[in-house]
């Protein structure tokens, strides 16, 4: 068994055992302090870098077994607060299957696989200009155009907000000063696209690792009453390596 396979395992033994005391307490709000309290209690703290990565789950199959059965995922409320939520469906989202693929022609560059980083798919994606192709529907050159009608990107950056919004009409979800990552923005005449990238290829995803910031640019837009018509969309983007044959 790999270190990632036991760092996995150990995570869904601590979310079984903090699952079954909000369930047992009738409180499925939980804070750090439990979760460190648990993780002491299972292995000890220094099987975890950070103990708070148990609590990041964007993927489904990290669940343990107990949660999928009773259909619950955990969120982040911000401030240090966690909550077990019922309905699987309305955290996590599968892919769907591709419809179209386009056979892109790669340009290398020294840099493309200096490091394995999910900051340096989006980095490839974006200066391989597929990014561009994905958020305005073709590629662009700019090297004689005014800065001021070019594509702008924005680098992965963490930000805090507040955040309100409902899993239907029965279920309030309220952050406080919540840390959320942006991994890459870009932008162009009022058009923004969100990316959030990811080594490997998963089946399915947690929505709000690309709802969070949608929901971010979202609430400046009202805010600054941006006066351009603008559109706002998110990607998940996944680097898949094929193997040489």
């Amino acid at each position: 068994m790999s270190d990632k396979e036991k760092k996995e395992g150990l995570k869904k033994q601590v979310l079984a055992k903090l699952f079954a005391i909000c369930e047992e307490r009738g409180d499925y709000i939980f804070d750090n302090d439990l979760v460190k309290q648990v993780i002491g209690e299972i292995e000890g703290e220094k099987k975890f870098k950070n103990p708070f990565d148990v609590t990041k789950v964007d993927r489904r199959d990290l669940l343990p077994k107990i949660m999928l059965e009773k259909n619950f995922a955990v969120i982040h409320l911000g401030s240090g607060a966690h909550r077990f939520i019922e309905g699987i469906e309305n955290v996590s989202h599968d892919f769907e299957p591709i419809q179209q693929e386009i056979d892109w022609k790669y340009r290398k560059s020294v840099l493309n696989e200096y490091n394995t980083s999910e900051s340096n798919i989006l980095s490839v994606a974006n200066n391989q200009r597929i990014l561009h192709h994905i958020t305005f529907g073709q590629d662009r050159e700019f090297e004689d155009v005014d800065i001021t009608k070019r594509p702008k990107t924005y680098f992965p950056h963490r930000t805090k907000a507040n955040l309100k919004y409902h899993f239907g009409k029965a279920i309030e979800i309220e952050l406080t000063r919540m840390q959320i990552e942006i991994d890459l923005t870009i932008e162009f005449e009022g058009t923004i696209a969100v990316f959030e990238a990811k080594n490997g290829k998963p089946d399915n995803f947690s929505v709000y690792q690309i709802y969070h910031p949608f929901c971010i640019i979202t609430k400046r837009k009202r805010k600054l009453r941006w006066r351009t018509k603008s559109k706002i969309s998110s990607a998940f983007i996944s680097s898949n390596k094929k193997k040489k044959t």
